[in-house]
Formats: C-alpha cells, sequence, structure tokens
C-alpha cells in the first residue's frame, strides 16, 4: 500500500520501527567473534541494544559464539512446535543466525525473529514504543508463527477427516451483548495470523489465533476475544482481506469492505482506523454501495460487483476514478447484480456470480466476456471458487440444495454435483483447502459436510457426490466456513435471523400447525450465535490436549 492511500501513515511510522529492530540480524552475515561487539553498537536507527538485551562483554560474546549453538527461533515459531524439525534443516538454519544474537538467546531465553518483543527467562515481555495500542495489532506476537513465509519453512500438517474435528475454542460472548447478533461469516487472513468476521451489528471483528494452538495447551484454551472492532455505517454486503497481508509487513495489514450507502473502506488490521476510501458513482452521479468486493491476486486492483456492472479501482489511487466494465453489451452477456468474485490461480481470468443465477468467465485485461455457463442452479449465486489448478470451478446459490463443479476446459460441463441444506437467502460460504482436495460447507440446520473431491469420477456423466465427512457444528446455521492457510485449523461461524411465527402463543401448541416441527415458539428456537475454532489435523499430540477442552467448548 502506497502513501498516498489516507490514514495510513500511523502504521507504516510502527511498521518502520519493527522493520528496523529486525534488518540488521537478518542482513548482516554471520561476523567473526573479535567484530560482533561493533556490529550491536552501530545498528541503523534501531533501539538501543540495551533497551532489549543484557549486553555481554566482548570476551564473553566470543567465547559463547565458540561454544554455543544458535537457536534461531526458540519455542516460538508454530511450526516448530508442530513439526519436529530435521538437525539437517536445523543446521543450515543456524549458519544463517547472526552469532550476537545466539549469544543473547542463551542469556535471555527465545527470540522471535519477526516480532517487536522478546521474551525473557522471567516470561514477561518488554514491549516496543507501541504501548497500549499493541493489543489492537492482529497477532503481532505471532508474526513469526504464521508469517506468509512460514509455510515454506517446513513441512506442513495435513487435513485428517477420518474423524471429526476437534473444538479447540471461539467466542460467543461477544455476540450476545446485542439481540440476534448472528455472525455472517469468517475470513482466514492470509497469513493465517487471524481471523475476520461480520455480523448482524455492522462490526467486523479481527480475532488473535490464540498463543496455546501453537504449543498444544489445550485444556487451558480461553475464549477468544477481539483484538480490532471496526463498526460500518449500515449493513456490511462484503468484505476481503489483502492478498498480500503479513503480519511482518504493517502497511500490507488491511482488509476492504462495503456496506450500504457507504463508500468501499480500506481498513488498517493494526489500528483499525480507514486507511482510503473508493467512492463509486452511478449514471446519475449519485454514490452506490458496491454488492460484492475481490483484490486482484497481486493486490494491484480492486474489483467490486454491481447491477450489470464491474468497477475496478487501483488500490493506490483511493478516490472515484475507476474502469467500468458492464456485464452486458448490447443485451447480450451477464444480467443481475454481481454477488461475488473468484480468480483464476494460474490464468488471468476471473469468475463472476450474479443474482440471475449464472455465473460467467471475463478476461482480466479489459473484461471481455470469455464464456457464459449454463443457469443450473434454482437460487442466485452467493459464492464461488476456483479449484488450485484452476481447471475446476465450484459455485453455490442461496435457496439452492446444490453446489456444483465445472469443468473449465469444456464450459458448460458440469462434473458433479455436492448436496447441501440451504433454505433461506443467507450467503452459506464454502471452502478448499490448499490442495484442492478437500471442500467443506455449512448448512442451514448447522452441519459442516467434508467432500473429498478426488473420488469424484473426472470421466463420465454427472453425478452426486457424497461427502466424505459431516458432523454438527452449530446448533444454528453454519454460514461461514474457513481454512487455514497452512495449518490444520478450520474456523466456521454460525447464526440467522429468526422470524417470530404468526399465532405463536403460551397456549398455541407449535406442533398442532401445518408447519410440523418447522414452526417453532421462541422458546423452542436454538440461537448458537458463535465463531468457533477447531483442530482438523492428525490426532495424537493434539488429541491429548483437545479431549478436556472439548466438552467444556460444547456445553459453553
Amino acid at each position: 500500500m502506497s502513501d498516498s492511500t489516507g490514514g495510513g501513515e500511523s502504521g507504516s511510522t510502527s511498521g518502520q520501527d519493527a522493520e528496523a529492530d529486525n534488518e540488521p540480524p537478518l542482513q548482516v552475515p554471520p561476523l567473526r567473534g573479535d567484530d560482533s561487539f561493533e556490529v550491536e553498537e552501530t545498528s541503523e536507527e534501531g533501539a538501543p541494544p540495551s533497551a532489549k538485551r543484557a549486553r555481554m562483554n566482548e570476551e564473553e560474546q566470543a567465547l559463547e559464539q565458540g561454544e554455543k549453538p544458535v537457536n534461531m527461533y526458540g519455542d516460538t515459531s508454530a511450526q516448530a512446535n508442530l513439526l519436529q524439525e530435521d538437525e539437517a534443516t536445523a543446521t543450515e538454519r543456524e549458519g544463517e543466525q547472526p552469532k550476537e544474537e545466539a549469544d543473547e538467546g542463551e542469556n535471555e531465553g527465545p527470540v522471535s525473529r519477526g516480532d517487536e518483543k522478546e521474551w525473557h527467562q522471567n516470561g514477561e515481555a518488554e514491549h516496543d514504543t507501541h504501548g497500549e495500542e499493541g493489543e489492537m495489532k492482529p497477532a503481532e506476537v505471532h508474526s513469526s508463527n504464521g508469517s506468509a513465509d512460514s509455510p515454506s519453512e517446513v513441512q506442513h500438517l495435513g487435513l485428517d477427516f477420518t474423524q471429526n474435528p476437534q473444538m479447540l475454542t471461539g467466542s460467543w460472548s461477544e455476540y450476545s451483548r446485542f439481540p440476534e447478533n448472528y455472525l455472517k461469516g469468517c475470513k482466514w487472513a492470509p497469513d493465517g495470523s487471524c481471523i475476520l468476521t461480520n455480523s448482524a451489528d455492522n462490526v467486523l471483528r479481527v480475532f488473535n489465533v490464540p498463543p496455546e494452538i501453537y504449543s498444544y495447551n489445550w485444556d487451558l484454551l480461553p475464549e477468544m476475544s477481539p483484538a480490532l472492532r471496526m463498526a460500518e455505517g449500515d449493513t456490511v454486503y462484503d468484505y476481503c482481506w489483502y492478498p498480500k497481508m503479513s503480519s511482518l509487513d504493517p502497511d500490507t495489514c488491511f482488509l476492504a469492505s462495503s456496506s450500504r450507502d457507504n463508500p468501499v473502506h480500506l481498513w488498517d488490521a493494526f489500528y483499525g482506523d480507514v486507511r482510503a476510501s473508493f467512492r463509486p458513482y452511478n449514471h446519475l452521479d449519485e454514490l452506490t454501495a458496491a454488492h460484492s468486493l475481490c483484490f486482484s491476486p497481486d493486490g494491484t486492483q480492486l474489483y467490486c460487483g454491481f447491477d450489470k456492472t464491474v468497477r475496478v479501482f487501483y488500490t493506490d489511487r483511493p478516490g472515484r476514478d475507476c474502469e467500468e466494465r458492464p456485464t452486458i453489451v448490447k443485451k447480450q452477456g451477464q444480467s443481475g447484480i454481481i454477488s461475488c468474485f473468484g480468480f483464476s490461480p494460474c490464468q488471468s481470468v476471473y469468475a463472476c456470480g450474479s443474482y440471475s443465477r449464472c455465473a460467467g468467465l471475463y478476461s482480466c485485461q479489459d473484461g471481455t466476456l470469455l464464456a457464459l455457463l449454463p443457469t443450473r442452479h434454482h437460487g442466485g449465486l452467493t459464492h464461488l471458487l476456483f479449484s488450485p489448478d484452476g481447471n475446476y470451478l465450484y459455485t453455490g446459490g442461496r435457496k439452492d440444495p446444490e453446489m456444483l463443479c465445472w469443468d473449465l476446459r469444456e464450459p458448460g460441463k458440469v462434473v458433479f454435483a455436492l448436496k447441501r441444506n440451504v433454505s433461506t437467502n443467507q450467503r452459506i460460504y464454502f471452502d478448499l483447502d490448499q490442495s484442492g482436495r478437500y471442500l467443506l460447507s455449512g448448512d442451514t440446520e448447522g452441519v459442516v459436510s467434508v467432500w473429498d473431491t478426488q473420488t469424484a469420477p473426472l470421466d463420465g456423466e454427472e453425478e452426486l457426490l457424497q461427502p466424505q465427512l459431516q458432523f454438527q457444528a452449530h446448533w444454528d446455521c453454519t454460514n461461514g466456513i474457513s481454512v487455514h492457510p497452512f495449518m490444520p485449523l478450520l474456523a466456521t461461524s454460525s447464526g440467522q435471523r429468526q422470524f417470530p411465527w404468526p399465532g405463536d402463543s403460551e397456549g398455541d401448541s407449535a406442533s398442532e400447525g401445518e408447519g410440523g416441527e418447522a414452526v417453532m415458539s421462541p422458546q423452542e428456537t436454538r440461537q448458537d450465535n458463535t465463531l468457533s475454532l477447531w483442530w482438523a489435523g492428525p490426532l495424537g499430540t493434539a488429541a491429548e490436549g483437545a479431549q478436556d477442552q472439548s466438552p467444556a467448548a460444547e456445553e459453553a
């Protein structure tokens, strides 16, 4: 994000301090013992070494460098807790670690490379100049745990759906302060450090990942509390993360949201301030709200969906300037409100879903319509996803009992269908894991279904793919589900608007009406407005920590 986006200067200043603290040990090559003390004295513009570390004299450093092994990550890395690295990888990393840091690590305990905090033996953390604002940062404490480059450094634990996921923790009291404050989805940050939620009170909340999850201390997991609250002025239509977001770089920590009768806002995910606004206007020069949002994969453009139109803003140029791309030209094309976007991971193509029950494929260069998929859905599309190889497109709609998998190599061909219960107009999200093998979705009854797409016959006639696993995640509608970028963690959100039925009274029996079980009195209605975190990895050490927590979480 460039400096032209308004309101981002405060976040940039803190980011520069963080980078200044971390640059010298990352860029300076390993030094001889007689040079380490000199480098410590001349570190550029960072905090004085004495502010964070107890100095050692030159002789002690030289002695320790010759005798002590280097511990680069200590105990703060999430992947270090999840997997034991082999000695060859550890030795290779030791060679990259400056020796002065290794010396100090021996005396002070683990040091996090990507953070602005360092933990000492007494368990206390010395804070930087942000003071109390440190609480408002999305997983800054865990930035080295869930950083964007962490997945490439260690092997990953894969998803395991041979048995039901274990519930770890969640947030429920946060959404009980406002009547019928049901959630409207949840989305992991691209670096996996935090979760973004939307709810009926028009507040976007950012939750940090509890640090206990990285160390398997699941028996004492507390309820999650939001690190940030960002209030929109009216009903939130859509929201999304900046795709290059990384907690190591505060300039990239932002998200976009659109709400009724308001411009598109870019929110700073460190401080909760509005960085910039994008103002779309209609043909009458009136401000109009975007119904859907999506950043381009490189983050340089923001695509906004409107009635029969897509407007493209440049991320570094806030304001009203945009490129308009009508989806109907000479009465030909895709009609209706553009309700969702998806970008192909391997081609310069994006897909648009609309409330007219169809999806279209467009060129990223100029918005030319490449293909219009047949109308097979029973309701308007609310969500779509490309497979990681770009060959398939998954679409789902409202009041539609099926999700469809389209083969884009033969546009118009449906490979298989996936059954789910969606009986309302609410947007029900679904998600794919990083490999594209597992597709997960909630439904109106609170059940989460998991399909193994590799078991589907890719040749032959279309058929209904049966789920590999189903489990009751919530008592109410499970409207949001998101798979962690590199850890076997799931986030789910639940809740829906509850309508009182006509004729309900204390003397009337709900079961006597024609609706039968569908008609429930307010006393019988189950409200479950909750954000939940689930472990979906292989059990073993993980199961031991989750056994005690799961029953307590279910009771809550």
